[in-house]
């Protein structure tokens, strides 16, 4: 058998061993046991299970404080759902209170005052509807191509001044134009200064020495004068000249006009100024010895007819004389337009605005399709009329001869203490101070009729004029006292406003009216151009002491003889050491507004009249 040989080794190579630097301490990584790394690890999860439970904890105490401010917030919300008016108002009360007890009463009577002014001044003022929509506003006057002379022109401010102060003409506004004393110096035509002079009207009166040049001028104008001081042609005169004038650059056929318009607060002043025009168109006319062209005037009014004044609306017109009303039925039928209406005059303006007219005179201003001239006249225009009437009007002038509400100086005022059951007796016996004619006033439409029934028996002819009478015996009634038919005429407030009777030397006043503007309208039916008059006034335990403390200060102003009883009569503003202003909405001397009639009034039929649309909105 053969050798086996011994099997050969094999040489292993090893990989080579680590080499340690032990010097490199940086880099060196001590050993951990196995049982203190878990134990470290341990520790630091422990650690973030801390500072995460910490933070909870912290979330939850903030949602806590957020859910307790919302608690106490909605607590606070309950209060104050369910806290009163009543607790809030006594609380405002007793602040008012506080303040107040440092204020003098003068002091709370003036800011009393002062926020009852605020409270109704708040109105809107006139314009059209389109003006109002569009923003429409006019910021120059009325553009004409009157001139006032050139020697009136070359006069100094100082001059001008010197004739305002002369007649008692107060003025207030930007370019005033200057007076001027004499009709043919203003430009007026020659046939009708001598029509004017055949009719004893031969210089200018105040309120026309200033007033005419500034409408010729095309200024908007506040004029203010005493009663029977010649305001009608003071705002008629600048319309027939702007309407002759427009007539003569092309003549009015039908469907057109008219020129301007002239608004009246009753038919009976609006008949009145409407004959006065008619009478004055008439004189310039080829037939009244002129040489102007016809002019074309309609009266406009509740009452009559207006078919028998179609030979008017046939043709061009210039010039209409108009109640509210009846104008704005007309203007709604088409039957003429205002789109080249350039002229608007409201007579007894504050009458106008402020008795339920207010309205419709907004109404007749949507009519309007471009700028016009406004002018507003009066003989009692309160401050809050004036007020109002600068809101609507562009630059205006105020115009005023007098106080604003003060009474005719040429009218001598008699007041009388009569019994309320001794007034029918008396009466006869004031009738006989002066010859007739002579008016009897009345606040009461069934007193109107009551002394005419009286005076009849006695064998007195007299007529009755109030609201209730129809437009015939309205018309029959002044016709028939103008033309001398009769000599009594009892009526109430609705005679007082603007009418002109033909030498009255006598008016009686049986019962006294609440609001002194009434009464200064009614005694300024005599003293009127230039002429004296006398005005007896009935009052009683049945007048308030308020009518007769206002009635105390307008003698005291006009430098009448005040009776015992009115002297008597103390001004509770002047014991408690207020101031004794006006009253802005009346011009009544004797209270504030605070306790003004006329305001009581207008908020009583104010009030009245909502109740009646509420009643109809529950149908």
């Amino acid at each position: 058998m053969p050798e086996q040989s011994a099997p050969k080794r094999r040489r292993i190579q090893r990989s080579p061993s680590p080499e340690y630097k032990l010097d490199d301490e940086a880099s060196y990584e001590p050993y951990v046991p196995v049982a203190q790394r878990r134990q470290a690890k341990f520790a630091k999860l422990t650690s973030r299970g801390t500072e995460k439970a910490k933070a909870t904890a912290g979330q939850e105490e903030q949602d806590e404080r957020e859910d307790e401010e919302r608690e106490e917030e909605r607590r606070r919300e309950k209060a104050r759902k369910e806290r009163t008016l009543l607790m809030e108002a006594q609380e405002v009360h007793e602040r008012k209170a506080a303040e107040d007890s440092k204020k003098t009463d003068a002091e709370k009577t003036e800011e009393a005052d002062a926020e009852i002014l605020a409270a109704i001044a708040s109105r809107k003022k006139l314009a059209s509807d389109l003006e109002l929509a569009q923003g429409v506003q006019y910021t120059e006057p009325f553009k004409t191509s009157w001139r006032p002379p050139k020697f009136v022109r070359e006069r100094s401010p100082e001059e001008h001044q010197r004739l305002r102060e002369k007649h008692h003409i107060l003025v207030d506004g930007e370019d005033i134009p200057p007076p001027i004393d004499n009709f043919t110096d203003m430009k007026v035509p020659e046939v009708l200064v001598k029509f004017l002079k055949s009719k004893r009207i031969t210089t200018p009166t105040p309120i026309q020495l200033q007033g005419i040049p500034t409408a010729f001028a095309g200024r908007d104008m506040i004029g203010i004068a005493f009663t029977g001081s010649g305001k009608t042609l003071a705002f008629c005169l600048p319309l027939i000249m702007f309407a002759l004038e427009e007539e003569a650059k092309l003549p009015f056929v039908r469907g057109e006009g008219p020129v301007g318009i002239i608004l009246c607060p009753s038919r009976e002043l609006a008949t009145q100024t409407y004959e006065n025009v008619l009478t004055w168109t008439a004189a310039l006319a080829p037939d009244g010895g002129g040489k102007y062209p016809q002019l074309n005037t309609l009266l406009c009014i509740g009452g009559i007819s207006m078919s028998e004044q179609s030979h008017v609306l046939n043709k061009g017109l210039h010039i209409v004389v108009a109640t509210p009303g009846r104008l704005i039925d007309m203007l709604e039928k088409k039957r003429f337009t205002f789109d080249n209406c350039r002229y608007l005059c409201m007579d007894e303006a504050d009458r106008m605005i402020d008795l339920g007219f207010e309205d419709d005179v907004r109404n007749i201003m949507s009519f309007f399709k471009r700028q016009r001239q406004t002018l507003l006249f009066s003989a009692t225009m309160p401050r809050k009329i004036q007020d109002f009437a600068q809101l609507s009007l562009v630059k205006p002038i105020l115009v005023n001869v007098g106080r604003a509400g003060a009474a005719n100086l040429d009218v001598l005022q008699v007041v009388e203490y009569v019994k309320q059951e001794a007034k029918m007796v008396y009466l006869l016996e004031c009738l006989q101070k002066t010859p007739p004619p002579v008016i009897v006033f009345s606040e009461n439409k069934n007193e109107v009729d009551d002394i005419q029934e009286y005076l009849l028996l006695k064998g007195i002819e007299a007529v009755a004029i109030h609201g209730s009478k129809s437009q015939e015996e309205r018309q029959y009634a002044i016709k028939s006292f103008k033309s001398g038919q009769k000599d009594v005429m009892v009526a109430s407030s609705v005679a007082s406003k603007g009418l002109d009777f033909n030498d009255i030397q006598h008016v009686i006043i049986f019962s006294m009216p609440k609001e002194i503007e009434d009464y200064v309208h009614q005694i300024g039916r005599t003293g009127r151009s230039g002429k004296t008059g006398i005005a007896t006034t009935f009052v009683n335990m049945n007048t308030a002491e308020q009518t007769l403390l206002d009635l105390k200060y307008l003698l005291m102003e006009a430098g009448q003889k005040v009776p015992p009883f009115l002297q008597s009569i103390e001004d509770p503003r002047a014991v408690q050491g207020g101031s004794l202003k006006g009253c802005p909405v009346c011009g009544g001397l004797g209270h504030g507004i605070s306790n003004c009639p006329k305001l009581e009034d207008t908020q009583r039929r104010q009030m009245a009249s909502h109740r009646m649309s509420d009643d109809r909105g529950g149908y």
